[in-house]
């Protein structure tokens, strides 16, 4: 169901840019570390997608960071933006596993920004290759929990509220389809108010953007299963999708080449075929960083070459 596909269009994407990080900055897949000292790429492949990291001058003082959190019994010594400094590097760097041991020491914390964090590096730690479906679904809703109380400590984090939003839909692939349809109206919500605290943040303009499309392309069938189930199903239209596309693209431009895809389709399904095409190009022509960007590419060529 729509409820459930809003997501997946990330759900192989580490969709958030560090909130609150210095010197970090993420783009769809692809993760940039950028210094003012000197930038060397460096890739490195982690099961799902290559990511390009710059490493500073003084990079190695990161991992001689982490090394003390491990071997010291006094985790609280370190200061609250040593530690976010930290774990926003090891995002970086995709070590998904370091990162989620990290943040384990502080899940009892009272600062959101530890808890938020930790609830994306469990659902990061779900999606692992090889990870038993057991598992995965028990990092699925620890996540989920964690992102929970984040909200409780602090409402006003417009990361945690887009993270809820996200391992909400993921907890949601096990409620069944009641539980998904009910669960968008509370996804919905909470990917404004992330907006709504954060209009710069593109990710969160794009994943709404996908629910808008998803509800607005839903067959007829499956409305009609849907307003069995509630009197008053999601519904949404592509004008509605395109206005969230389009500010995504605006706040951050070429940030992500799903974005690009979805607004040529978009625009295709309002019979716009002149802008459709235009998107879909850039879309086939957006660097293929990463395995999303691959498939991507290859979705655009071949709505293209049915257009064409």
């Amino acid at each position: 169901m729509a409820g459930t596909v809003l997501i997946r269009c990330m759900s192989r994407t580490l969709l958030s840019t560090a909130h609150g990080a210095k010197g970090f900055r993420t783009r769809g897949t692809t993760r940039f570390y950028w210094t003012t000292f000197r930038r060397t790429a460096i890739a490195l492949t982690s099961g799902r997608a290559v990511f390009l990291v710059g490493l500073p001058t003084l990079s190695f003082l990161g991992y001689e960071a982490y090394h003390r959190v491990q071997s010291s019994a006094v985790v609280h010594a370190l200061e609250k933006e040593e530690v976010l400094e930290q774990a926003d590097y090891l995002y970086s760097c995709a070590e998904t596993e370091k990162l989620y041991q990290l943040l384990l020491q502080y899940k009892d914390s009272d600062e959101a920004e530890f808890l938020w964090r930790l609830a994306r590096a469990s659902r990061d730690m779900a999606f692992l290759p090889d990870m038993e479906d057991k598992q995965k679904k028990e990092l699925m809703f620890e996540g989920f929990e964690y992102v929970k109380k984040a909200l409780e400590k602090d409402e006003k984090c417009s990361a945690a509220h887009k993270w809820y939003a996200i391992c909400l839909s993921d907890v949601g692939d096990y409620l069944g389809v009641k539980g998904k349809i009910g669960n968008a109206y509370i996804i919905r919500d909470h990917l404004e108010k992330a907006i709504e605290l954060n209009p710069k943040d593109a990710t969160s303009l794009h994943i709404l953007g996908y629910w808008c499309f998803a509800f607005a392309e839903l067959p007829w069938y499956q409305r009609k299963v849907a307003a069995v189930i509630f009197s008053s199903p999601p519904v949404s239209t592509y004008e509605e999708a395109l206005q969230f596309f389009q500010k995504a693209e605006e706040v951050d431009p070429n940030f992500y080449s799903k974005n690009l895809l979805m607004l040529g389709k978009t625009y295709l399904s309002m019979k716009e075929k002149e802008k459709g095409l235009l998107f879909l190009t850039r879309a086939k022509e957006y660097p293929a960083h990463t395995l999303e960007d691959k498939e991507v590419h290859k979705e655009a060529v071949e709505l293209l070459k049915k257009l064409v």
